[in-house]
């Protein structure tokens, strides 16, 4: 198998190194930057890396990207020599990840000229309005209601699970909007200004003791009749555009590839018996089995844009990334936790810890706890394994689904 991509993309692989060593020499800063710095420093960076095309490539130049023609194994050149480098990468955030691929696939002129630079520069934050208590997994049974009266929406309910909430301009949310037609055909999406007297924000307290989560309550909160992306009633489908994007973000490869590399640090510093604790057979052993899905995912994520590259459809195996993702962060976290021992029992906020007197207990027992989670986002594991399952495969639907709809 002939991993080389070819002269035209070595040469590329050449430009870009030489951007990165001019732009971003050794890590791009020096010792004692302080955080304020070490930001405004990243942003001039990423300015000028969308400047010469190597970030927000999909993002028209009108609307803040750099609009460069498609090409799988530029965007994968491109990781590679960011990832190698440290350098700063796309921005991060619900808004630029899941909110603006969606309005440039489905919005109008004007929402996508509203919203979208706003939210690539960073000005404008946003939410998911997505779950409800008493619909997770099934989310078409949502109950928050919008009803058009004269020119907005009058929109009541509660949402929960709700990312980063606090902190959001706005929220892009789930509606019942038509509550006389089967439950996937009556919902429509909606785009929500979150600073408004209608909009109650609760923070739920985590039990990493974070507060990152939170719930909405709707009270006749209002919102422009035309913050709707696509038609009315016809939110399910758009809704499946923003959990396509949310779901390839958290399927990509190099997350594992990452985690992987911190845990066998990890297990070189510990003790185990006296002695570094990857020279223990049973740690090795657990090591070269969660290596060997690791390299599945990254080579599989390479065979992809091999397909991308060529303009053949990716097929079953896209589907099956970010279950696969989160699989492999489970089990690196679960042996992270087994290398720290009773260390990794400790509740760093609980005992009134710093961070940084904890160091790697501190970091691995979030990542631990993170697992649990985002195996969640973007549709819980199971619903993923339905969905490999019944669309990949050509399986029979899932019989819950089917009795719920009345099929």
């Amino acid at each position: 198998m002939d991993f080389s991509y070819g002269p035209e993309y070595d040469d590329f692989r050449g430009e870009l190194k030489g951007f990165l060593a001019e732009h971003w020499p050794a890590g791009g800063g020096g010792e004692g930057e302080s955080w304020e710095d070490m930001v405004e420093r990243a942003a001039r960076f990423r300015a000028q890396a969308v400047e010469q095309g190597y970030l927000l490539r999909w993002v028209p130049r009108q609307y803040g990207g750099s609009e460069q023609e498609p090409d799988a194994v530029k965007a994968a050149i491109i990781r590679e020599e960011f990832h190698r480098t440290r350098a700063p990468d796309e921005p991060r955030g619900i808004g630029l990840m899941m909110l603006v691929p969606t309005l440039l696939e489905r919005g109008e002129e004007w929402q996508k000229e509203k919203f979208v630079p706003a939210t690539v520069a960073g000005d404008y934050k946003w939410c998911q309005g997505y779950s409800e208590p008493g619909s997770g997994s099934d989310l078409a049974s949502l109950r928050t209601r919008g009803e058009l009266v004269g020119d907005e929406w009058v929109i009541n309910g509660q949402k929960i699970w709700t990312t980063n909430a606090i902190d959001a301009d706005y929220m892009f949310c789930l509606c019942r909007t038509e509550p006389d037609v089967p439950k996937h055909a009556g919902i429509s999406y909606l785009l929500v200004p979150m600073k408004q007297p209608g909009v109650e924000v609760r923070p739920l307290k985590q039990m990493n003791g974070g507060q990152e989560f939170n719930e909405i309550f709707l009270t006749d909160a209002r919102t422009p009749a035309d913050w709707i992306v696509g038609k009315r009633g016809e939110g399910w489908l758009v809704s499946r555009t923003t959990l396509k994007h949310e779901r390839a973000g958290i399927g990509n490869a190099l997350g594992p590839v990452n985690a992987f590399q911190g845990v066998v640090q990890l297990a070189k510093k510990t003790l185990r018996a006296g002695r570094p604790a990857i020279e223990d057979p049973e740690v090795r052993q657990r090591l070269a089995a969660i290596e060997g899905y690791v390299r599945s995912h990254e080579y599989s994520s390479h065979r992809q844009t091999s397909r991308a590259f060529r303009g053949k459809d990716l097929g079953r195996v896209s589907t099956m990334s970010k279950l696969i993702s989160t699989n492999i962060g489970s089990e690196i976290a679960k042996l992270s936790l087994d290398l720290l021992g009773d260390e990794g029992m400790i509740d760093p906020l609980a005992q009134g810890e710093s961070a940084e007197s904890l160091g790697a207990s501190r970091s691995w027992l979030t990542q631990y706890m993170f697992s649990l989670g985002i195996a969640i986002a973007g549709g819980t594991a199971n619903i993923q394994r339905n969905v490999i399952g019944e669309r990949g495969l050509g399986l029979p639907r899932d019989y819950y689904a089917q009795r719920s709809s009345g099929k």
